[in-house]
């Protein structure tokens, strides 16, 4: 350990000088690591700002807050499509008229079957009979494609294409 300390005693100027030039080149390059951080870390925030200057951070907020705004929009617009679907199945959606001659002796086609049903076959068919010196006015409900009574083949083809037009076919 003497030996060491003689060594160093003897070149103590050298070793000064040696860590003096090591400490001045250090301090130079920590400076120009300083300045290149600054320069990246305005190039950093120029490329990070919106166009009102906010930060990259405030933008990206701002668009979470619509996302999470369009989701709860969307939400509420399922429920309510869901709720009109539901009420759409019991709407009358298919109709159908069918104008017929019922007796010889009159023209015109003046004798019609209308036919009214929903997506489910339900409804009603209305037939008018016309003659010469009266019309007849008749009702029959629909039950899931079933009458209540016998239906004539007029009120049988407005039925089927009424239930036809509201499945969409």
């Amino acid at each position: 350990m003497s030996d060491l300390n003689t060594l160093v005693s003897a070149n103590i100027g050298p070793i000064v000088g040696l860590l003096v030039v090591a400490l001045a080149i250090l301090t130079g390059v920590l400076v120009v690591v300083a300045r290149r951080a600054r320069r990246l870390e305005a190039q950093l925030a120029a490329l990070t700002r919106g166009d009102d200057g906010k930060s990259l951070a405030d933008v990206l907020e701002a668009h979470l807050d619509k996302v999470y705004a369009v989701a709860r929009r969307q939400d509420e617009l399922d429920g309510r499509a869901a709720a009109l679907e539901e009420r759409a199945r019991h709407t009358l959606q298919g109709i159908s008229l069918v104008r017929f001659n019922n007796f010889d002796d009159t023209g015109g086609n003046q004798s019609f079957a209308l036919a009214l049903a929903d997506p489910d076959a339900n409804g009603l068919v209305l037939s008018s009979l016309h003659a010469r010196n009266q019309t007849r006015v008749y009702g029959k409900a629909v039950a899931r494609g079933v009458a209540e009574g016998a239906l004539s083949a007029e009120e049988s083809e407005a039925l089927r294409e009424a239930t036809d037009r509201a499945l969409g076919r």
